[in-house]
């Protein structure tokens, strides 16, 4: 599980500061028609910035999922918008409601029980692997 947390914890971090960079960027960018924007957005190290964190994090997702249970993985991934939250309200100065910051400790608890449940899957593994051992 040590090895799985050290992919995923990272992607988590890298999908977040992806996310926010993109918002910073598209702020700067502004809406715009198409003609405008293309050109806007392509030169904008912001957004280049952004786009290249998505893609680590998505390798590191990649490479998690290549070891461990889509079902304990895409929980612990949703720790992301806890984090989103978080740098939101950090970096770019928004204000989180009440009914939010409720959303995200509910997600933040989810996770934890889905974490304890693949430490008890681990642990009735080892206990199967050690009495088969005894036979």
């Amino acid at each position: 599980m040590k090895k799985t947390l050290a992919l995923l914890i990272p992607a988590v971090f890298a999908q977040g500061i992806g996310n926010v960079l993109l918002s910073m960027g598209m702020k700067e960018v502004g809406n715009s028609d198409w003609s405008e924007f293309l050109p806007l957005a392509i030169g904008s190290p912001t957004l280049w910035l952004g786009t290249v964190f998505l893609i680590v994090s998505f390798i590191l997702f990649i490479s998690t999922l290549s070891r461990t249970d889509l079902s304990f993985v895409i929980p612990v991934v949703s720790m992301e918008v806890a984090v989103n939250v978080i740098l939101a309200n950090y970096f770019l100065h928004e204000v989180i409601s009440l009914a939010r910051w409720t959303g995200v400790l509910f997600i933040s608890l989810g996770v934890i029980l889905v974490m304890r449940s693949e430490s008890q899957k681990a642990q009735r593994k080892r206990e199967n692997l050690q009495s088969f051992g005894r036979r």
